[in-house]
């Protein structure tokens, strides 16, 4: 039961992160993430809000990873996304909806901080095998599919979705590009230390939330 609690904690407390990274870099306006570029286009052309648009394409994205992987769909991956999908509205409807234009140095650092709260989310939330995000588990098909590394896996699949979000409009800027060939890198170097600090508090438990 404890150990359960703690892969749910590091599972909650990832996703968090994630949500607010993304938050972070579209209040910075210096270019989302490409997915997240993706989620704003989508929702500036078509409608409904970011978060919404968050759980819509993870659907979409967890049948395209069954087929990958030529399994059953992982449907509990909507849990994940609609708390991610939450999340951002949380922060971006209630929390900095009146956040005005600040100066670029500032955004600069709210870019920054966001791309690292989305590395650190990730790697903590990746402990547990629990419906993981759709998009990091298409990392993990690709990776698993190719034998490329999680950092070349994820590089590769933002890059091809950055060329998607430019083409539709979304919001594409520096910050876009460093998460395109920065973000993979980063989760390399942060899932290593968070598996360490999971396997300090379980004992070693496999990353099972429910067993």
């Amino acid at each position: 039961m404890k150990n359960r609690l703690i892969i749910s904690i590091f599972y909650l407390v990832g996703l968090m992160f994630v949500s607010f990274g993304v938050s972070m870099m579209i209040l910075a306006r210096l270019g989302a993430g490409p997915w997240d570029a993706l989620f704003v286009a989508l929702s500036e052309n078509l409608g409904l809000t970011v978060g919404s648009w968050t759980f819509i394409v993870g659907f979409f994205l967890i049948l395209l990873n069954g087929l990958l992987m030529k399994k059953m769909p992982d449907f509990s991956a909507l849990i994940t996304m609609f708390i991610i999908g939450l999340f951002i509205d949380f922060w971006l409807v209630f929390v900095f909806a009146d956040l005005v234009m600040m100066q670029l140095t500032l955004r600069a650092g709210m870019l920054i901080t966001g791309i690292l709260s989305i590395a650190v989310g990730v790697s903590m939330y990746l402990q547990s095998n629990f419906a993981r995000n759709p998009i990091d588990n298409l990392m993990m098909a690709f990776h698993y599919l190719t034998g490329k590394s999680l950092s070349f896996s994820k590089t590769f699949l933002e890059v091809l979705v950055l060329v998607i979000a430019f083409i539709i409009g979304g919001p594409i800027g520096v910050g876009t590009i460093l998460v395109a060939f920065g973000i993979g890198p980063l989760i390399q170097v942060f899932f290593k230390p968070v598996t360490k600090l999971r396997n300090y508090f379980t004992g070693g438990l496999s990353p099972q939330l429910f067993s």
